[in-house]
């Protein structure tokens, strides 16, 4: 709308400059023809860029709630034009009495006209003002006033299957969201020299999952690793591999265990004062770019990264390494800046800056002149705001950070790097990982558990579980495999994405691996016999392609409707994650339609066969779209989750 506004304004402009002349204006010609061709270049591109909205949202899935928002937004502001932000609550009915969607703003408006007015309205004498107001639309049936002033809406048949039949033709779209922006995911994060262990899984599965949900929607997504890659444990490290590789200027040392290289180097450090003393030099000369120390440094990353990778691998992650190193040279610039704007105090030798609300100041400098990881959080935050220019900044980071994370993005306020009311920069916190004694998740032996391990035990657990289902003697020698590796991961990512991530949750594998309740192992299995459905029916793809165009998707039956109105509600989901960030929601989601579908399979013949024979009498084709139209979604669903469904279990 606001294109097409400036369209009209745009071209009005260019009649008027045409009109100069006999306007009895005389200004230069050339800047008049200046004027002229900077107005119809703007004018070509909004065209142009108007057409190419059109196309996407023409094919966009409709966000149906969203719809209903706007038509109930335009009612309330016919109805009540004085009335500043009237609130505008529309939510799914519960109950199929009360219609499809719900109304809810009459009792809020009741209360500001209340307040504002002194005017006592009751909710429904609101309500009936509202419904009266309701514009002409494609998608309500008929509105009811229920109770105290809720308004029951009642969708149209046609309007849902309309929307069912794009989706078959079209695939699924993303949401409508507007302009393109640059999002910024700050995720995984281990530390270089120390083995991933479970604490990592959260916040690589939690992110991971967020890039998927953000590039589907069409923003442009950078996924950052910010390794802990510099730091005076550096020091201590390339000290003991000078004494048990002192060749390794020539010869690649074979670090094979890093994790029991970083305890001996621990050790060394703890109780050798003049390793001790070697390992702060160390350090400088690192610091200082020495490349005998570059090269031991390089060495050390290296063998981590072999290490992060095959677990990257096993959970389908994608990473861009920007570790600490990487905004190391920035840090100076960063301390001269807090000085320069004289935000910085001096205590005891220590850098400090104190932010407005935060108790605990922000150290950018030690007393020896080295700086901390709240310098490197700064040049960060910097670097992604005003370099990589991110519209949207998420820090996938456990609870534990929350209060330093809050002050060093106050800081980043305070120094004038971004507004929050134009760049959203969000902390998507999350809680521990427990046990089944719900302490901390350890090994016997009280050790952290390793992530690799962990992937190993949800493989062979996998593996059990479908021999137990005597899967291996259905199933290829390859379709067992990928169906483990499908389970495994899938369990093991959906219990986690599946709780709210700011909550802790107790990691059990008889748990995720269960085939009944919400788990990715129940909507895996629902999935594949989704999928079976046409496969048994002997339709294939192109067969439910041609049916999509010609069908009329018939929504007569109780169970068509609620799965109908269930599948469309997909894109009002993906909009509520992007704006909370709380993927429990989709999973949620997912179980609720791969129930409703079963509900509709259980009364809804989709293939109908001779009771004596076996054989195929009549195919229910609409149906059958709408058995596609579940598993197209769910597939969708499962993509975002970073879950990898297979045809056969």
């Amino acid at each position: 709308a606001f294109q097409e506004n400036e369209i009209k304004l745009l071209t009005a402009e260019i009649e008027r400059l045409k009109n100069f002349g006999c306007l009895g204006v005389s200004p230069s010609l050339e800047g008049l023809r200046d004027e002229n061709a900077k107005l119809k270049y703007r004018l070509n591109f909004l065209q142009k860029s108007l057409q190419e909205e059109r196309s996407k949202t023409a094919k966009s899935m409709i966000n149906i709630n969203s719809c209903l928002q706007e038509i109930f937004g335009a009612a309330i502001r016919a109805a009540y034009p004085d009335l500043e932000n009237p609130p505008l609550v529309v939510t799914p009915s519960q109950q199929p009495k009360f219609g499809d969607y719900q109304c809810n703003s009459a009792m809020g408006i009741t209360q500001i006209l209340l307040k504002t007015k002194e005017q006592k309205v009751s909710p429904r004498e609101i309500a009936e003002k509202i419904t009266k107001n309701i514009p002409a639309n494609k998608c309500i049936e008929k509105v009811e006033i229920a109770g105290p002033g809720f308004i029951n809406v009642h969708l149209r048949k046609d309007f849902v299957s309309k929307q069912l039949s794009s989706l078959l033709m079209n695939g699924v779209q993303p949401p409508a969201v507007g302009k393109r922006k640059k999002v910024v995911v700050d995720f995984s994060s281990p530390n270089i020299a120390k083995e991933m262990h479970v604490g990592h899984l959260r916040s690589t599965i939690i992110g991971e999952s967020m890039c998927r949900l953000f590039e589907f929607a069409g923003y442009d997504v950078l996924r950052l690793n910010h390794l802990g890659d510099w730091g005076t444990q550096f020091g201590m490290l390339i000290a003991h591999l000078q004494d048990k590789f002192p060749d390794y200027l020539t010869v690649s040392p074979p670090i094979g265990d890093l994790q029991a290289f970083y305890k001996e180097s621990k050790r060394r450090f703890d109780t050798e004062e003049e390793f001790k003393k070697r390992a702060y030099q160390c350090v400088v000369l690192l610091q200082s770019k020495n490349p005998d120390f570059i090269k031991a440094w390089e060495l050390i990353c290296d063998v981590s990264r072999k290490e992060f990778q095959k677990i990257y691998n096993c959970l389908d992650i994608t990473l861009i390494e920007r570790g600490e190193s990487f905004y190391h040279e920035m840090m100076k610039d960063i301390v001269k800046e807090f000085e320069d704007k004289g935000f910085v105090q001096v205590d005891d030798g220590r850098k400090i800056v104190f932010v407005p609300g935060f108790p605990v100041p922000l150290t950018i400098m030690k007393s020896d002149g080295g700086y901390t990881y709240d310098t490197s959080d700064l040049a960060a935050l910097k670097h992604r705001l005003c370099e990589e220019k991110a519209d949207i900044l998420i820090y996938v980071v456990d609870s534990g950070q929350s209060v330093h994370l809050q002050t060093v993005f106050a800081a980043g306020q305070m120094i004038g790097w971004y507004d929050p009311k134009v760049t959203r920069v969000a902390h998507a916190a999350f809680g521990v990982v427990l046990g089944e004694d719900k302490k901390k998740f350890k090994t016997r032996s009280g050790d952290t558990v390793r992530l690799i391990d962990l992937l190993e035990e949800g493989l062979k657990r996998a593996m059990d579980k479908l021999k137990d289902k005597e899967r291996d003697k259905v199933l290829t020698a390859e379709e067992l495999k990928a169906a483990q590796t499908s389970v495994a991961f899938g369990c093991i990512k959906y219990a986690d994405l599946s709780h709210n991530r700011l909550n802790d949750y107790v990691f059990s594998f008889d748990k995720m691996l269960d085939d009944r309740g919400n788990t990715a192992a129940y909507l895996l299995y629902a999935f594949t016999r989704i999928r079976a459905i046409a496969r048994l029916a002997n339709i294939n793809e192109q067969m439910l392609r041609k049916a999509a165009k010609e069908e009329v998707l018939i929504l007569d039956h109780e169970k068509e409707w609620k799965l109908g109105k269930c599948i469309l509600r997909f894109p009002e989901i993906l909009q509520k994650i992007l704006e909370d960030l709380l993927l429990h929601t989709l999973c949620d989601y997912l179980y609720e339609l791969a129930t409703t579908f079963t509900e509709f399979y259980d009364n809804c013949y989709c293939v109908e066969k001779d009771r004596q024979s076996g054989q195929i009498v009549k195919v229910n084709m609409w149906r059958l779209l709408l058995c596609e139209a579940t598993a197209t979604i769910m597939a969708k669903g499962f993509d975002i989750l970073g879950i990898k469904p297979v045809q056969r279990m």
